[in-house]
């Protein structure tokens, strides 16, 4: 049972993250430092660092953040969508992730600005990319589809689509109409990922 210390200190947190985001999102990531997040979430440094090792470590919580978002909604999960093979299936998981841009994009536009001073969020980022892509290999294997050889680099082709899309997207919005960005993707997802010959 929880007791109300515990909820204290889950409270705490919680509030480091939420303003931890707010302060990347308005002064950026090298801007922000440890004391600004502890004074903004009402603690101080000392407190932070009983929770976090370093901004890093903020982040981690951040991405791990992002990616419950992201699959939450899941359903089918991506290794099923590619295992399948269907079209429709391709282009509603798609479709769910334009939709969800929106909500991540201050944590994503965060994390892109540490990513190019912090190694261990680049390396975070690089296992995030790899997880999903061997989720779309694992799909590919069940299925049966492709050359083995070839089914990791058509994955990895495949999401790093979707990554540049995403990126751009997250700091320019939408440059073309989404009902044709979708619709391009998809083909090109379908014609990576779902048809063999």
């Amino acid at each position: 049972m929880a007791t109300l210390r515990d909820a204290q200190k889950q409270r705490t947190r919680e509030l480091l993250i939420e303003h931890g985001l707010k302060l990347f999102a308005s002064k950026g990531y090298q801007a922000v430092k440890v004391e600004d997040i502890a004074a903004a979430a009402g603690t101080t440094r000392a407190t932070f660092y009983l929770h976090f090792a370093s901004k890093a470590e903020l982040m981690r919580q951040l991405i791990d953040d992002v990616d419950a978002i992201l699959t939450t909604v899941d359903d089918p999960p991506l290794a099923t969508v590619i295992e399948l093979g269907r079209p429709d299936l391709v282009r509603d998981w798609l479709n769910r992730k334009f939709d969800q841009w929106q909500i991540i994009r201050p944590y994503m536009l965060a994390v892109h600005q540490a990513e190019a001073s912090e190694p261990e969020v680049s390396a975070m980022l690089d296992k995030w990319f790899d997880g999903t892509v061997e989720a779309m290999r694992t799909g590919l294997e069940a299925a049966g589809r492709f050359d083995p050889e070839t089914r990791r680099v058509r994955c990895v082709v495949a999401f790093g689509e979707f990554e540049f899309l995403s990126r751009q997207w997250f700091r320019r919005g939408w440059q073309e109409d989404r009902a044709i960005v979708l619709a391009t993707l998809t083909a090109s997802w379908c014609y990576l990922l779902t048809v063999t010959g």
